[in-house]
């Protein structure tokens, strides 16, 4: 599906469910200038549209005991079995993010690890043990300075 025009409200709109995903639909409404109907109708067709892809509560790792945040570049035998790779790599728990990257190595995953042992653990006896990865580059993030959603021009 390409690209999707929005419009003044609901660009305004996304920036308020993005910012709160729980802020109520009538006070979006209110915000907006529109009936409550309205929001409904329109956060439906982004749905639809796959604008929206979900609300989702977001948890901080390092409170459930995972202090070991990496980003893991694959090297991969058959750049013809990425698919199937991701969808086996999809089996690793610790796994919360693969990407197909550009330049030396084909695949980025982002995961998160007890300690350096459980990722030792995880990198030997889950991602190498995948078929058609030959080799990984790992990089361990001592901090996550920040995080957020795209950004969104409400100007346009």
């Amino acid at each position: 599906m390409g690209k999707i025009y929005l419009d003044e409200i609901d660009r305004r709109i996304l920036r308020f469910l993005i910012d709160n995903a729980r802020m109520p639909y009538l006070e979006i409404a209110r915000e907006c200038g529109i009936s409550g109907a309205a929001i409904h109708q329109r956060i439906k067709k982004l749905e639809e549209q796959g604008v929206i892809l979900g609300a989702h509560t977001m948890v901080d790792p390092k409170k459930l005991g995972l202090d070991v945040c990496a980003f893991v570049n694959l090297k991969i035998q058959d750049p013809m079995l990425s698919i199937s790779i991701a969808e086996k790599l999809k089996q690793v728990p610790e796994v919360v993010e693969c990407h197909f990257i550009t330049g030396t190595y084909a695949v980025m995953l982002k995961l998160y690890c007890k300690d350096n042992e459980h990722l030792m653990h995880t990198i030997f006896d889950g991602i190498l043990r995948v078929q058609g990865v030959t080799s990984t580059q790992t990089y361990i993030s001592l901090n996550e300075s920040f995080k957020r959603e795209p950004y969104l021009d409400l100007r346009k």
